[in-house]
């Protein structure tokens, strides 16, 4: 049996009760050693072999695989924040499919989420946007035609954009193309939840100033976990309306109305 589970974004203590449950179980532990905090390890078994996949290729990860299946033993794929994003785990699953082998996934809580509480902001703000685009600006790895960056601006959402802090100038150029504005509140979460996790706020103009003002930061590999934040829901100006949820005069199957000032009047 393989579990995928989400490790969270780097604080050991973001895993789930489930995750660390199955980690704990392992007889097998493959991890991300270029982004999976290592303290997780610790609640490893004694006896439990331990793989660290920064230096591995997909077959060497499904010989592992292999090998447990005919051993019957349980491994733990440790994936950095939620394996559904950018985890690359569709292609694990197709082969334990294919070769007969039991596998399951444990959601984890994503860097996008822990950027978010990083900021001590809300994604979606009613009267400015409902809708958040998780992305990737396109280099190495291409990106279909219709989801360009350029293409998705059109939609001024709040975009979160993974592994693409190295193309924070083309980002910037091509966000501005696209539709937002050049003082778009913009911000760069470096390492979230992390320990020396760094918060940079900017404007989308001045987004690539974010990242080159410190030479050393793209020398210590905070690079490689550093979110881009661009949208107007991220700034403490910005107007937004106070949700129907808890309006005293709107009716839900739970709560009458109920007539009177509102807190914001």
């Amino acid at each position: 049996m393989v579990h995928f589970v989400g490790a969270g974004p780097g604080d050991p203590e973001l895993i789930t009760v489930k995750g660390l449950r199955l980690l704990r179980e392992a007889d097998i532990v493959i991890y991300a050693g270029s982004l999976v905090n290592a303290e997780l390890l610790s609640n490893c078994r004694e006896t439990a072999e331990i793989f660290d996949s920064k230096e591995m290729d997909l077959i060497d990860v499904t010989e592992i695989y292999r090998r447990a299946g005919k051993e019957k033993k349980t491994v733990v794929r440790l994936h950095t924040g939620d394996p559904s994003l950018y985890g690359a785990i569709r292609e694990q699953m197709d082969w334990l499919k294919q070769n007969g082998i039991e596998y399951d996934v444990c959601p984890g809580v994503s860097s996008f989420s822990g950027a978010a509480a990083a900021l001590k902001k809300e994604y979606t703000l009613p009267g400015v946007t409902q809708t958040v685009i998780i992305t990737r600006a396109e280099g190495r790895t291409p990106v279909p035609e219709k989801e360009k960056l350029r293409k998705l601006a059109e939609h001024q959402a709040t975009m979160v954009l993974f592994l693409s802090a190295t193309l924070s100038e083309k980002v910037r150029d091509e966000l501005i193309a696209g539709g937002y504005a050049g003082d778009t509140p913009a911000a760069v979460v470096f390492r979230a939840t992390w320990p020396d996790e760094e918060v940079v706020r900017t404007t989308l103009a001045k987004l690539p100033e974010a990242f080159y003002r410190d030479e050393a930061k793209r020398e210590d590999g905070n690079m490689k976990q550093a979110l881009i934040i661009v949208g107007a829901a991220i700034d403490d100006k910005t107007v937004y309306e106070y949700s129907k949820l808890y309006d005293r005069n709107f009716v839900t199957a739970y709560r009458g109305e109920k007539p009177g000032k509102q807190i914001y009047d």
